[in-house]
């Protein structure tokens, strides 16, 4: 039984996992009690993905470990199918919709693919969807194209569908669900995991928003360095307890650069693209200035404009000489010192396919230019170099960059454009989908080239990582800036009711 009486859904115990000379799980566990919400933490390459991979029959865990579902006990490792037979649903990050179908589609795929010779009843079948999604609040119409919903919408759909056929107490694991929603669309998915721990099943929810896991779960397992370093109550959970045993230790208070000293600053004049609108600002160098705004508004579409990734309409930067917006490439912005770290680091930030190491010095290759050839020695050098002063864990140039956590990626891919020195360094919400400590790392290195004279421009939806990192923040609607805060208005409660108040 576990905790309040409660019979355990699920219980792992002892696993280990080995990959390499890496040891990524030590003899870690896991324990859910029926109804419950459990949040799992830790940093990332913690274990959370292989412990998660474990009970889904991806990976094989070294021998020793057991699992217990239902209070029956299961020989790992699971074979194909197994773990949806004992009533284990999974949903991940990339949430594994078909864009281009319709939701019924989605929801149905496996149904009706088995159906493929026979007359499919879509009348009968859009009944039977519309049920189950008003059953769990998702209003949508089971005719509309996946493509065409917001991220939220496809985020409810995924669990929507695993939780169709889902027996009564099964176990349903949400592999970050949220780390790539804006903030405010957070709420509705929260809402859904209630109402499914409420109706008896249990949720295994993996998160990097502590206050998230403080606010939702029932209970919460802490992983460091593939180990258990413990399970916290509900009332225990706070966030500068789950810190310490996620690293170790307290984080240190951030010092955060202020104002850019009257230095040079680059200009940005009546920048026009599809939604940004005759925009002038200025960004100095050796200040961090944070963008933010309600979804549509503009401000995520700015970096992309600066970099040349999306064709302005109309508009000019300067500093010592003078860019025509109109024309900009990418290639040109690196050649001009321009430098972006897009939100999507898989499509537009790395080549997954590729090493760790070839990734981050691709910006850079002329450094390890032989007389006839690439100088691979050099190469695999400097990336370690590159590595190690992120920290990216483990910092082997050789890895196959897919193979590293979201956080070590973003920590490699910032490392990847520090190294170009950059005048002007653009970001897309950098933290999104990174735990505590990469998050810390990468606002010290963003404060760090800021002092180093770079001018830093941070579009992002997170108000507290922009409170804690910029010297002014400006806040969009309908393609301007219509406020911009600084001094003591920098917080985030002023950043956030300044965007929801255009909206009321």
């Amino acid at each position: 039984m576990g905790l309040d009486g409660q019979p355990l859904a699920l219980e792992a115990r002892h696993i280990s996992k080995r990959f390499g000379g890496t040891l990524a799980l030590d003899r870690a566990g896991i324990s859910l009690r029926r109804g419950e919400v459990h949040g799992l933490l830790g940093e990332n390459g913690s274990g959370k993905s292989t412990l998660i991979k474990v009970l889904a029959g991806y990976h094989a865990p070294d021998g020793g470990g057991t699992l217990e579902v239902a209070g029956r006990r299961v020989s790992l490792p699971l074979g194909p199918g197994e773990p949806r037979a004992l009533g284990l649903r999974f949903v991940h990050q990339d949430l594994g919709l078909i864009l281009s179908l319709t939701v019924l589609e989605n929801l149905r795929l496996e149904q009706l693919a088995a159906a493929r010779w026979t007359r499919i009843a879509w009348r009968a079948e859009r009944r039977r969807a519309a049920a189950t999604l008003a059953r769990l609040g998702v209003e949508r119409d089971p005719r509309a194209v996946v493509s065409e919903l917001r991220p939220v919408e496809r985020a409810l759909l995924a669990i929507v569908r695993a939780l169709e056929d889902m027996p009564a107490g099964g176990v349903l694991v949400l592999d970050e669900p949220t780390a790539f929603l804006p903030v405010r669309q957070r709420e509705a998915l929260l809402t859904l995991v209630r109402r499914v721990a409420g109706e008896g099943s249990s949720v295994l929810f993996v998160s990097h928003d502590l206050g998230e896991a403080e606010r939702l779960a029932d209970r919460a397992t802490v992983l460091r360095d593939g180990r258990n370093v413990g399970t916290l109550a509900g009332d225990e959970l706070e966030t500068d307890r789950l810190v310490e045993l996620m690293v170790g230790r307290p984080l240190a208070p951030p010092s955060t650069p202020r104002g850019g000293n009257g230095r040079a600053r680059f200009s940005v004049v009546r920048l026009s693209g599809e939604v940004v609108r005759d925009l002038s600002l200025d960004l100095p160098r050796g200040q961090v200035v944070g963008i933010t705004g309600l979804p549509g508004s503009g401000f995520e579409e700015l970096p992309y404009l600066l970099f040349g990734a999306r064709r302005a309409r109309s508009g000019r930067l300067a500093l010592d000489d003078e860019i025509d917006l109109t024309t900009l490439t990418p290639a040109r912005a690196l050649a001009a010192g321009i430098a972006l770290l897009p939100a999507d680091r898989s499509r537009d930030g790395a080549v997954g396919s590729l090493s760790v190491g070839a990734n981050v010095t691709l910006p850079a290759l002329d450094l390890y230019a032989g007389r006839t050839r690439l100088d691979r020695r050099r190469l695999r050098d400097g990336a370690a170099v590159l590595l190690a002063e992120q920290d990216v864990r483990p910092p082997d140039p050789g890895l196959a960059f897919e193979a590293l956590s979201g956080g070590n990626q973003q920590k490699a891919l910032l490392a990847k454009w520090l190294q170009t020195h950059p005048r002007l360094l653009l970001l897309d919400d950098p933290t999104r989908g990174v735990d505590v400590c990469a998050r810390e790392r990468i606002l010290a290195a963003l404060r760090q080239t800021a002092g180093a004279g770079a001018a830093v421009l941070c579009s992002s939806s997170d108000h507290e990582q922009l409170a804690d990192l910029c010297g002014r923040v400006l806040v969009f609607s309908d393609g301007r800036v219509v406020e911009e805060l600084a001094g003591p208005e920098l917080t985030k409660e002023g950043i956030a009711r300044r965007c929801h108040s255009l909206s009321a």
